[in-house]
């Protein structure tokens, strides 16, 4: 248990309930399969875990996806202005692409702005690329939560 604030204790749900999280451990291995077998690059993948990561705020996903990022080959520079990745030039259209779904699947925005920028991303992707990044958002809010609500920390 964390208990980094007085008289707040913390249960890691991961290790309270470890056959949910290998659960969920067995979705994220089957979503990374899905993700390569789209053609999705490592890079690609990194940056959506890096973005939706960002938006929930977690630490520790944050600290485990910049490393995975920059060893995937993303830069960073990239990776600096992640959080403003609309007003750079630093992302291809792919990238742009699978980042808008990846907000979109994070923070189930109104009905109108969701359809536009899932539109604007069916232009650019394929049916099984499309697929693999929505199934990677999803698999990493997963984690996100389980690691935000168990105060997971981020270790020196």
């Amino acid at each position: 248990m964390d208990t980094t604030e007085p008289g707040l204790a913390h249960v890691h749900i991961d290790k309270q309930s470890p056959h949910a999280y290998r659960a969920l451990v067995a979705v994220a291995t089957a979503v990374g399969k899905t993700a390569a077998e789209a053609g999705l690059p490592p890079a690609l993948v990194e940056l959506i875990n890096t973005r939706v990561s960002l938006i929930n705020g977690c630490p520790s996903c944050l600290e485990i996806h910049h490393r995975r990022a920059v060893k995937a080959g993303v830069t960073e520079k990239q990776l600096a202005t992640l959080r403003a990745w609309r007003d750079t030039e630093l992302f291809s259209e792919q990238e742009r692409a699978a980042l808008r779904l990846a907000e979109i699947t994070t923070t189930l925005p109104d009905h109108d702005t969701a359809e536009r920028e899932y539109a604007r991303a069916r232009a650019v992707l394929s049916d099984d690329e499309l697929s693999a990044v929505i199934w990677v958002a999803t698999a990493i809010n997963a984690f996100n939560r389980v690691s935000i609500l168990s105060r997971h920390p981020v270790r020196p």
